[in-house]
């Protein structure tokens, strides 16, 4: 199970699948996924969109992660940017590479594909930085994954509308395999 790049007609035709793995990954109700559907198809039209995918042997997605260049206007840009000062936000989102999703299947995680995804995702992006949310939590799969990656905290217990959960938005500097990033 290796990630490949995605386009944005990819996305599309795997959207039901993209969708199962997302709702399953976050633990989201199958109406509030359904609401992402129109969201995830008009994200794919965003500057700089990359996305990739990971299928089994079956040929069945199990993984995807998406993203684009982050600017102000954007629904997350702004409501990270509210929070932050402005020094804050030069550093982070001034010139930043927006993860929005990235998820594997609970039935395949623990296989080192998520940490395959994001850095094929985040391989040859231009941005000076890239951030991301993710449920608080520090024990979690993804928080492990994060950390080890070098990110950073940018904003913790972050309330997003749509789920009463906190999060935090993680940032780092690019690329991914610069450790003084």
């Amino acid at each position: 199970m290796t990630p490949i790049r995605w386009n944005s007609r990819d996305v599309v035709n795997h959207l039901d699948e993209v969708l199962g793995v997302y709702g399953s990954a976050m633990n989201y109700s199958p109406g509030l996924v359904e609401g992402r559907r129109g969201i995830l198809v008009a994200h794919t039209r965003r500057p700089e969109f990359r996305a990739v995918g990971t299928f089994d042997a079956e040929g069945r997605v199990v993984g995807f992660g998406y993203g684009y260049r982050g600017e102000p206007g954007q629904w997350w840009h702004e409501h990270v940017r509210s929070r932050l000062d402005p020094a804050g936000y030069r550093a982070w989102l001034s010139d930043c590479f927006e993860v929005v999703e990235l998820h594997v299947s609970p039935t395949v995680q623990g296989q080192g594909i998520g940490e395959q995804q994001i850095r094929l995702l985040l391989d040859g992006v231009t941005r000076r930085t890239t951030a991301l949310s993710t449920p608080e939590g520090g024990e979690s799969r993804a928080w492990k994954l994060y950390r080890r990656l070098g990110f950073l905290d940018v904003l913790r217990d972050v309330v997003f509308p749509g789920d009463d959960r906190p999060f935090a938005v993680l940032g780092r500097g690019l690329p991914l395999d610069d450790p003084t990033s």
